[in-house]
């Protein structure tokens, strides 16, 4: 089985804690036998690094350095995590089972590799933009909440960590309950839950 993650951090770059999850998450695939690929963000340390766990990341950096907000930043990066995702596909010759996207920032790029390459794509939902700026309905919570909208209807599944965020992503984007996994990450049987809906979504047909 072979998985890209799509995280906007990742150790050593920490700005929550999302980073040590997905860092987490990739090192249990490892031993569980899956080949796991992270492309994240970094300032300057960018490249392909083999983590002594077998982990292969990538790391891209915003090939535009002046930005208004949030917004523009991760829309211009997003270029970058399709190149190097695409980058993986073919050096796997074609055969990634599926992407994990953790929260809104590279929904755009998993949408294009699925449209462009066929590749289907889980979205993790770590958080929301009503939660996050609860009422706000400035054009810029707008366009990030239709980015949230976009993974959720694009995504094979949506992965969330209690029935509380499930009730929150129908309240607010009116999914289908049965395309939403509950996970929590701290389960006994988190690692085992995760394959069954990676397989689930790559239609039981793994690469070996």
């Amino acid at each position: 089985m072979q998985v890209t993650i799509f995280s906007w951090e990742y150790p050593p770059r920490i700005v929550g804690q999302l980073a040590d999850h997905v860092r987490e998450l990739a090192m249990q695939l490892v031993k569980n036998d899956v080949k796991t690929f992270v492309v994240t963000y970094h300032d300057y340390l960018t490249g392909q690094y083999e983590e002594p766990e077998g982990v292969k990341v990538y790391r891209v950096t915003n090939p535009v350095r002046t930005h208004i907000g949030v917004l523009t930043w991760v829309l211009t990066l997003n270029q970058e995590v399709e190149r190097a995702a695409a980058n993986i596909y073919y050096n796997v010759d074609k055969r990634l089972d599926l992407i994990d996207v953790h929260d809104w920032h590279f929904i755009p790029a998993a949408v294009t590799l699925k449209k462009a390459l066929g590749v289907p794509f889980v979205f993790s939902v770590e958080s929301l933009e009503e939660h996050r700026s609860h009422g706000a309905n400035s054009p810029f919570n707008m366009a990030i909440k239709s980015i949230e909208w976009l993974g959720m209807y694009e995504a094979a599944k949506l992965v969330v960590k209690s029935e509380w965020m499930r009730d929150e992503v129908y309240r607010l984007y009116k999914v289908p309950l049965e395309k939403v996994k509950i996970i929590p990450s701290k389960s006994t049987h988190w690692m085992r839950n995760i394959l069954e809906n990676y397989k689930s979504v790559s239609g039981g047909t793994l690469s070996k």
